[in-house]
């Protein structure tokens, strides 16, 4: 059997835990990485990376078996036969709803950073200030000036591509080259940005996608595939980036197919000695020893893993405390928008498949914009022009049907508002042990929806995305609602706080969980507010600074 003891223990291997790896491995300790799925090896294991739709036997897209098999998964885009193995077998892997939550998983090596959406900005003082000035939940105990050098540590290492705007509010971060808007892309910018005076923008994504080769990695190939896996290496994953970096080192041990159950914890040190792993091969239970462990095994299984710790000490779990843990899940709620149709640019067209679209950052609730709501929300979208599966009312058949469908069709616009949910303590996961999964473990359970702020703040996704695609020329404009259920965005966030103080809170500034200060927790479960951009880039920045913690604390024998 492999060694049971090791300087440090990682939870989970997506995005956090990638970097947690990494950076402790490079600091020189011996680490653990445990997942609770399989491997997936960068380029051998990405079996779907170079198929085109005729080469799935049902054209990439979902069966009547799935929608069976997968009841969740159906509920969004993210069912489809190309990428089905990088899902959860929800019948193995269940949860229950009290009210519902749309809970999209991937347990395997590189977790979601597989499947991400890639986009990446910083957060500003706007957002770490927000609870404290709005008297919502707790104040962050950080500001950006805390953040920001590791915002700059983690992007330059990742390769973030992007537009330098010098906005106060999305602050710029260090940058590879843009993609490029395209021809109406630019002028609606353009349009946007002269009706509003310079209040509103539409700027190019910044998305973790190389623009050009970096860190050993090759550039974007305008594939669009990001999600079956880049065998080019060209966006951010667990497999292309942090992981490689680790294994350099010598110091990495990844243990894939281990469910870690709970936290081993001496009450009498107020330590965490390890962990406890389930095999989910074998069933066989195994400990492993560590003097830091960190919890990145997403938001919610963080939470789930901490609940299930040290319940002979505090009935609630480890980090339970304060009675926040658990609470205050977070998500962005999504699926509200605008869209119409460009006229002109008949003889304009684009370069490739850009995995990438345009941004309006926010403009709500800021420089003079009151609202009557708190907070705000933000756009993601692009313009297209229509490919061949278009409908053309005249001709429905013949060669006059067919010589029309080989030419592009007109151009489009769409954009969607992501926007940001408040903590909220009634918006809760709970352990239900009257279902088990397959290895006879307890579920969660979710009891959380959408409050008053989100569904006003909803209605201004739709009106203000109609507004600004009317005042910038689009013609035939519509707007859309679909379904506001949290979990959609697949930005879980919240249920270990960050907080000042361990009455109030599950982990200190540094990540620090108050009742096992060897103990981090660096996924979305620390969130103490959710802005309305993408977290992933801050969740990154964080570990990273909770790591270079961890070590400095280990080396003063504080842990």
């Amino acid at each position: 059997m492999a060694d049971q003891n090791y300087d440090a223990i990682v939870v989970g291997s997506g995005i956090s835990g990638g970097w947690a790896a990494k950076e402790l491995t490079e600091k020189g300790l011996k680490v653990l990485l445990l997942e609770r799925g399989r491997n997936i090896e960068h380029i051998k294991d990405y079996v779907n990376a170079n198929k085109e739709a005729w080469d799935f036997p049902h054209r990439g897209r979902r069966t009547q078996q799935m929608i069976n098999d997968y009841p969740v998964l159906k509920r969004d885009y993210p069912l489809n036969e190309t990428n089905l193995d990088y899902w959860v077998n929800e019948k193995e892997s269940p949860y229950t709803e009290v009210k519902r939550f749309d809970w999209f998983r991937g347990y395997h090596v590189g977790g979601r950073s597989l499947m991400w959406g890639r986009q990446s900005y910083r957060w500003s003082d706007l957002d770490f200030e927000a609870n404290a000035k709005d008297g919502i939940a707790v104040d962050w105990p950080v500001r950006y000036k805390d953040i920001e050098k590791w915002y700059t540590y983690v992007e330059r290492f990742v390769g973030i591509s992007g537009s330098k705007e010098g906005l106060p509010h999305l602050p710029d971060s260090d940058f590879l080259p843009p993609m490029e808007l395209n021809c109406v892309e630019k002028d609606l910018s353009k349009r946007i940005k002269e009706y509003y005076k310079n209040q509103r923008h539409m700027i190019i994504g910044r998305v973790a996608n190389l623009t050009q080769e970096h860190e050993g990695r090759t550039n974007c190939q305008y594939r669009n595939k990001c999600w079956l896996g880049c065998p080019f290496g060209a966006y951010f994953s667990t497999q292309s980036s942090t992981l490689p970096a680790a294994m350099k080192t010598g110091n990495l041990t990844l243990r894939p197919w281990s469910i870690v159950t709970r936290v081993i914890y001496d009450k009498d040190k107020k330590r965490a000695t390890g962990v406890e792993v389930l095999d989910a091969e074998t069933n066989k239970t195994y400990t492993y020893n560590a003097k830091i462990i960190f919890l990145n095994a997403s938001a919610l299984n963080t939470s789930w893993i901490l609940m299930n710790s040290a319940t002979d000490v505090w009935p609630d779990g480890l980090g339970s405390s304060s009675g926040e843990l658990g609470h205050n899940i977070m998500d962005h709620h999504l699926g509200v928008g605008a869209g119409g149709k460009v006229e002109g640019y008949e003889d304009k067209y684009y370069f490739g498949r850009r995995a990438n679209g345009i941004y309006v950052p926010r403009f709500q609730n800021i420089n003079g914009d009151k609202r009557d709501y708190l907070r705000g929300f933000g756009y993601q979208g692009s313009a297209s022009r229509q490919g061949w599966g278009r409908e053309v009312a005249e001709l429905s058949i013949g060669g006059d049907y067919k010589d029309a469908i080989t030419e592009p069709g007109g151009w489009t616009f769409g954009m969607m508002g992501f926007g940001e949910v408040l903590p909220d303590h009634s918006n809760k996961i709970t352990l239900d042990k009257n279902v088990k999964d397959k290895w006879g473990l307890p579920v969660l359970s979710f009891d959380c929806e959408l409050k008053e702020n989100e569904l006003k703040m909803r209605k201004d996704m739709q009106a203000d995305a109609i507004e600004i695609l009317t005042n910038a020329g689009v013609k035939d404009v519509y707007g859309y609602e679909g379904n506001g259920v949290l979990g959609r965005g697949i930005h879980e966030m919240g249920t270990a706080r960050m907080g000042h103080d361990p009455k109030t809170s599950v982990v200190n500034k540094f990540n620090q969980v108050w009742d096992a200060p060897n103990v981090y927790v660096t996924d979305g479960a620390f969130m103490t507010s959710s802005a309305c951009v993408n977290p992933s880039l801050t969740y990154m920045a964080f570990t990273a600074r909770a790591a270079d913690h961890a070590v400095t604390e280990l080396k003063k024998q504080n842990l």
